[in-house]
């Protein structure tokens, strides 16, 4: 039995990858990955919390787009997860920050719709700094698959930004 249990013991993934980028660059693109993640659960939740308590003239057209916002964030999310695994490195297992993540309970009720917009906006200008600078390095490293789907998000966040603009333009 013990010999079996030898045989089955699993090695790192990090020691058996051999895709062409080397392990130094593995791995900062796996910690900037996971600090995108990171975000990208920030985000979710504050999209989520503010679809849930808006109030106003704003209420339907941001209540829709927060909705369409999290559900979206919610699945990069698993984009970028799996993308931290397919370079050899666990995707983060604790979201032990989380909490931090929404706005406090008792700062909620005081926020405007604008205020909301705002909040968000600034999430998402940050999120794209990061990935920015992340795709770059992806692209100068030949990690053409970390690159397109940075790309992919990206995008996202840029037409989310024009979005939140545009609902409290004057």
């Amino acid at each position: 039995m013990a010999q079996a249990s030898a045989v089955l013991k699993p090695k790192s993934h990090d020691e058996t990858i051999n895709i062409g980028l080397d392990k130094a660059y593995r791995e900062t693109m796996a910690e900037s990955l996971s600090q995108i993640l990171a975000a990208t659960y920030r985000l979710t939740i504050k999209s989520h919390v503010y679809h849930w308590n808006v109030v106003g003239p704003l209420f339907k057209p941001l209540h829709e787009l927060t909705e369409e916002h999290y559900g979206a964030l919610f699945e990069a999310a698993d984009i970028i997860a799996e993308r931290i695994r397919a370079l050899g490195h666990l995707a983060p297992a604790t979201l032990g920050e989380a909490a931090g993540f929404a706005p406090k309970a008792a700062d909620v009720g005081k926020f405007t719709a604008i205020s909301m917009v705002n909040d968000l906006v600034e999430d998402h200008e940050h999120a794209v700094q990061t990935m920015r600078k992340a795709a770059e390095d992806a692209d100068d490293a030949g990690d053409m698959v970390t690159a397109d789907m940075l790309t992919d998000r990206l995008t996202f966040h840029e037409k989310a930004l024009w979005m939140l603009r545009a609902i409290i333009a004057e």
